[in-house]
């Protein structure tokens, strides 16, 4: 399974910065702690984290996590997630990539 997630912060809360910056960079970086020391396959980018596993208990566990490392830097968490079900494979973090850039390839040298 594999699960692109989003979690940010809104309002204020106990960890709130205070200083009207409207970043919410230390709050993603307690979600994507959590992703790391998950021993999850994953891969943060600058909109999204996306995380690979075996199955829909592990993988939303480490979501739930994240979501719960951001709940004290607002009164509010906002989480958009979109999931790849393919029950029996595995590496597709890499393998849809890896596709899509043959894919690529192979529509450069039909021209």
């Amino acid at each position: 399974m594999l699960v692109a997630f989003s979690v940010a912060p809104s309002g204020t809360g106990e960890k709130s910065s205070g200083d009207g910056d409207a970043s919410v960079h230390a709050a993603v970086a307690a979600a994507v702690k959590v992703v790391r020391e998950s021993g999850l396959t994953h891969r943060t980018t600058s909109m999204f984290t996306e995380v690979e596993g075996p199955d829909w208990d592990a993988v939303m566990d480490v979501v739930k996590r994240a979501v719960e490392a951001v709940q004290p830097y607002g009164s509010r968490v906002s989480l958009v997630l979109k999931a790849d079900i393919r029950p029996g494979r595995d590496g597709e973090i890499d393998g849809k990539i890896e596709r899509l850039e043959q894919a690529i390839g192979n529509t450069d040298d039909a021209e």
